[in-house]
């Protein structure tokens, strides 16, 4: 009988000694996680701002994205601190997906839903919702208003595009290392590896000194930096000027020539794929490479029209026949000159030294007037664009043509004054045939036969209420323009210009098909490194 009291006692004393570990470990997550307040205040200091578009596919994306934050946030407030039993006696930590296994005797827990009554989940702005602003895209236009309605009661604005994925507790943890009382410019860092056009040849001497924001791993500003780029905006007017990297320009202003903060790199803003090993250790990923949204879209969908002249025939026409023109099976060349042996056509315009406008306005009659109206897709191109029709193929598995759709590499024209977005014609435009329709019945046309085609178009779309739709994978300029980095979690769809390149290297090695399924992105890279 002792013998039986003295177990009964060791068992008790057992589940004393249990039962006093698990109140610890609960009293050390309470304490942790105590700061599940705290969180909560955090959460709703960050401003979410998606650099959203209109068009029905990257909408779409869009509110997928801030409805994820929102579940995260939602899902944040009720795992914060609540341990569970779990069914083997152990307990479970919901925060980390963790099991701590202690044997105790069940005992009472706080109910989840009385630690996150109360709970107000963060703002999330979609820009293309923001259509007080047509260059709302551009992103400075906004500062006045994110500092009228948040500058008192927010500490962050963090940008992300439509693909960025967010860990939300990895990236509080993040936002936490800095002082948010004063000026932060926090992304990924991107840098030129040589001066480059699309950045008008800025620090020339050594290019690599100046850092500027990958968009793809979100980026994010101190509200006390918003609200002087504010007050600035109120008393220097932005430039009716052009916008063509919007990442760069937007550093380049924030720098202010030295009297504004650089860009802090933050290893935990990544542009990994979702399934990399390094995503652990990161608040942002990137989660598409080359969209694609079901079967591709067939080769007799796409009609291409390449823009030429009589001077290019002998040297940029064989390129195209020696790269990408196997890729169509629609394809005509539109010259000043008819050259059976190529063959191109003569559309009757005279050629221009720039501008074009003329020769693409011929071009869109022609393909509504004389292609076949099953064919929804029309492509225009220069003769020295190199572009992959596989990729596009996939890239418009995405798109609705009976939607007037209008895509491409988008830039803007002084957008901080009431201007107008346009596709920049050297990656290429693309139309639904239900765009063009549209165009040419409200009668908008070139001014000269010489006027630049591809503003000329971003203003007809704009006064139609059209959008213009930017896909990064168009490229106005050659590969060695933009930083490795960048190109890096691409699949390119073109690239422009024969200047100092070899052009038929530069299809084989960014564009050409390459049994893209097998072809894995690290083989990819390793390949471009080699260059």
């Amino acid at each position: 009988m002792g013998t039986q009291t003295g177990k009964t006692l060791a068992i008790s004393v057992a589940a004393e000694d249990a039962k006093e570990q698990i109140e610890q470990l609960v009293s050390q997550e309470f304490r942790k996680s105590g700061k599940s307040n705290q969180i909560n205040i955090e959460l709703q200091e960050i401003v979410f701002v998606i650099q959203s578009q209109s068009n029905s596919f990257h909408s779409k994306r869009a509110e997928d994205l801030e409805s994820n934050i929102l579940k995260q946030a939602e899902e944040l407030g009720k795992d914060q601190i609540v341990p569970s039993i779990s069914m083997n006696g152990g307990v479970s930590d919901l925060r980390r997906g963790r099991v701590l296994f202690l044997s105790f005797s069940p005992w009472v827990l706080p109910k989840r839903e009385e630690l996150s009554q109360g709970k107000e989940l963060p703002r999330v702005l979609l820009i293309h919702q923001m259509d007080r602003h047509d260059g709302a895209w551009t992103i400075l236009p906004l500062m006045q208003d994110f500092s009228a309605s948040y500058g008192r009661n927010s500490s962050w604005i963090f940008f992300c595009e439509e693909d960025t994925r967010i860990q939300i507790v990895k990236l509080l943890e993040t936002l936490r290392r800095f002082d948010k009382s004063k000026e932060w410019f926090l992304g990924k860092a991107l840098y030129d590896e040589e001066s480059t056009i699309i950045h008008h040849y800025a620090f020339a001497e050594n290019p690599t000194v100046f850092k500027f924001p990958d968009f793809a791993a979100g980026w994010a500003l101190s509200i006390p930096l918003v609200n002087k780029l504010a007050n600035r905006l109120k008393s220097e007017p932005l430039k009716s000027d052009f916008t063509i990297d919007l990442k760069h320009e937007i550093a380049l202003y924030i720098w202010q020539k030295g009297n504004g903060p650089h860009l802090t790199p933050v290893p935990e803003f990544c542009t990994d794929d979702l399934n990399s090993y390094k995503a652990v250790h990161c608040a942002t990923m990137f989660s598409n490479f080359l969209p694609v949204c079901g079967d591709l879209v067939k080769k007799e969908d796409i009609f291409v029209a390449v823009k030429t002249c009589r001077k290019f025939h002998r040297d940029r026409i064989p390129i195209v026949k020696q790269t990408w023109e196997g890729e169509a099976a629609l394809i005509e060349y539109y010259s000043d000159y008819a050259e059976t042996s190529i063959p191109t056509i003569d559309l009757g315009v005279p050629n221009t030294e720039r501008g074009h406008c003329g020769k693409t306005f011929a071009i869109l009659e022609r393909f509504l007037n004389h292609s076949s109206s099953k064919t929804p897709w029309l492509v225009i191109v220069d003769d020295d664009t190199l572009i992959s029709i596989f990729r596009l193929r996939k890239l418009l598995s995405c798109y609705d043509p009976n939607e007037p759709v209008f895509l491409g590499e988008r830039y803007g024209y002084g957008l901080g004054t009431g201007g107008y977005s346009y596709i920049t014609g050297g990656g290429g435009m693309v139309f639904s045939r239900e765009a063009i329709q549209k165009l040419l019945a409200s009668k908008c046309q070139c001014y000269s036969n010489d006027a630049p085609d591809d503003m000329v178009l971003g203003m007809c779309f704009s006064g139609l209420g059209i959008p213009i739709t930017h896909c990064p994978l168009f490229h106005q300029a050659r590969p060695m323009d933009y930083p490795k980095d960048y190109l890096a979690h691409q699949i390119p769809i073109s690239f422009h210009k024969h200047w100092n390149v070899d052009p038929v290297k530069v299809y084989f090695t960014w564009l050409a098909p390459k049994m893209e399924d097998s072809f894995t992105e690290k083989k990819q890279r390793r390949i471009r490194e080699d260059l």
